[in-house]
Order: structure tokens, then sequence, then C-alpha cells
């Protein structure tokens, strides 16, 4: 188990180390060490935490932490050992870092791993159980092929790539360094693409690949779809969820992140720093541009040209209310045409007086 003491945490965080006001407390505080990161409701002694959302404040009454991360305008409802600063969740981000214990997908070559002769495996590099390299792939320095991992012919991994299990990297794909790619993620499989002679779909070949850059995650069962002609492109710190759905030659800006079981349309470009919430879907051929953010179910489908919050999605309600509200969503036509032929009346009349 890993130790680390407040004063260190101080430093490593650029916080400022307040004192418990209970002197007996801050007697300790100078030999107190903290084993893991634990909320404000589940925190025991020798435990820290941190407070990033007011709606949970009153927890600090009760807390057992050791020590809580705050910023300044909180520390004052706290009167235990605080690390004070601007951002409490990036500074539990990197104290997650820290006191990460998540272990490689792969460590050394395992003897059931099936790599090409002429495939190009740096010496620093792990492969899993299973794996298979196949030929003209290139697999950088540190990098961790998980068990079950399929490495495409001509496929190129940059330094320090983790590749968690059973994940599927196609035939001349490209990533970047320090990239990470979830279990049963899928980068480079066709794109949807067909052409319809007659009533009979004739297949589109998918010629070109994705490229990611540095620093991008792919979360589990994700798929990246090669471009048709050009190739699908996934620029550096990009951050992708579970389940989401990346069509062919779509192109995703730096920066950008994408929620759970959203899904983007074949060659739509999306800017950079956007934000894109559960459940959306953008249309086919348009462009988001830099710095929107969609809130959760919103349905993109025209472009963007402005930053800003977009929604569509439509809340939830009781189910009768629902109804009800169906029911006078039907009638809307109706109900349109009636108050234009209202408003004709009523400026027939204006006239007549």
């Amino acid at each position: 188990m890993q130790h680390f003491t407040l004063a260190y945490l101080a430093e490593y965080l650029g916080a400022e180390l307040v004192f418990s006001e209970h002197e007996e407390d801050s007697n300790n505080a100078n030999v107190l060490e903290i084993t893991r990161i634990a909320t404000l409701e589940s925190a025991q002694s020798g435990q820290i935490s941190f407070l990033a959302n007011k709606k949970y404040r009153k927890q600090l009454e009760t807390t057992q932490a050791s020590a809580v991360i705050l910023t300044q305008a909180d520390a004052k409802y706290y009167t235990g050992n605080k690390l004070v600063l601007a951002d409490p969740y990036v500074a539990y981000a990197k104290l997650a870092q820290l006191m990460d214990t998540t272990p490689k997908s792969a460590s050394g070559i395992h003897s059931s791993a099936v790599i090409h002769a002429d495939a190009i495996v740096s010496e620093s590099a792990s492969i899993g159980a299973n794996a298979v390299i196949e030929v003209g792939a290139i697999i950088g320095d540190d990098c961790q092929i998980g068990p079950g991992c399929f490495i495409g012919r001509n496929a190129k991994l940059g330094s320090n790539c983790k590749i968690w299990a059973n994940a599927t990297i196609y035939h001349e794909v490209v990533l970047g360094d320090n990239c990470i790619i979830h279990a049963n993620a899928v980068i480079g499989s066709d794109g949807f693409g067909f052409a319809n002679e007659q009533g009979k779909w004739i297949k589109i070949p998918q010629l070109g690949s994705v490229v990611l850059g540095s620093n991008v995650e792919i979360g589990a069962s994700t798929t990246v779809d090669r471009g048709a002609l050009g190739d699908t492109e996934i620029h550096s710190n990009v951050i992708i969820d579970n389940q989401c759905q990346i069509a062919h030659n779509v192109v995703i800006g730096q920066g950008t992140a994408m929620a759970a079981c959203s899904v983007i349309a074949g060659s739509s470009k999306i800017g950079q720093y956007c934000q894109i919430a559960g459940l959306c879907g953008i249309n086919g051929h348009i462009e988001v541009c830099d710095k929107v953010i969609l809130t959760g179910m919103a349905m993109v489908i025209s472009s963007i040209t402005e930053p800003g919050v977009y929604s569509s999605g439509i809340p939830h309600s009781k189910n009768r209310d629902w109804r009800k509200q169906m029911t006078h969503l039907r009638h809307i036509g109706d109900m349109n045409k009636k108050i234009k032929e209202l408003e004709k009346l009523s400026a027939s009349l204006v006239k007549v007086e």
C-alpha cells in the first residue's frame, strides 16, 4: 500500500496546507500518512477527500477524512486538515494518477502471443496471451498489448500506448503516443459504404484508414470506422467514452470529449474543445465549430457555426403528463392552421373598423 504525507501531497499539487484547528489533530498532521482517496461520505482516517461540488458541502461536517482538498471559498466551512487550491477536481485527477494501482494490460511477451517475423516490436513493449501482431505492424516503446488483442497488417502504434484485452486495431491504423484503447474497442473497421443497384447492395471497400493523435483515449466497445477514401481522424487529447460510434471520414478536433452511446455519422467534422454528452446523435456531412457543448440526447441535423450550448432532448415527465403532451403534439398542425385563420380574421376586422 502506498503512503504519502500531507506535506508531500501539498507540494505535489501546489496547494496550501492548512492544519486542523484542533490542536491534537494539528500535532499529528506532520506525520500523518495518506493511503487513498475517497468521497467525503465514505472517507476514513488515513484517507483524503475533496469538495468539487457545493451541494456536498454539508458533508464536510461529518466526513471522517484525515484531510480535504478545497477551494479558498470553501475552506472556511471545514476545520480539519485541508489542502487549499483553485480547482479541487483537477487536484483529485492528479492524485488519482499518483495513487493509481491499475495493473498493466500486459507484462513481458507471453509465449502464446503470435508475432509475425516482419513485425517491428520494441524491446520494451509487452504482449499478452493470445495476442496477434500481423506483418508490417510497428509497436512503439513501452506499449502494452493486452490478451487477445489483434494488431493488423502495417498498423503503427506510437510509444507508451496501452491496449486492453480483446481490442482490435485493423490494418494501416495509426496511433500516436500515450493512447489508451479499452477492452473490445474496434479501430479501423469498415465504414457503412454501399451502393444500390436495382435493389442489390454493392459493397464499397473502405480504402482509407484511421489516424489517432497522441493522448487519445477510446472507451470499451467503441467503434471507429476507417475512411472510405481519406482517413478518419481523431486529433490529440480527444477522449471518447464507452459504446460510441464514429463513422467513416469523421474528423474530431483536438481536446474534444464525447460521452457514452453518442454517435457521429459519416464525413462530419467536429471542432476543437467540444463537449458531447451521452446519447447524442450527429448527422453526416455537417460541421460543428469549436467550443460547442451538446447536452444529453441532443440531435444535430445541421451544421453549428457558433460556439455555445445546444440541446434538443426531452426531459422525462410522469407518464400520464407525457401522454397528454404527445396528444397535444399530434394536433400542432391543426392548431397552427386555426391560429393563422384567426390572425386573418383579426386583420380583416381591424380593416373594417
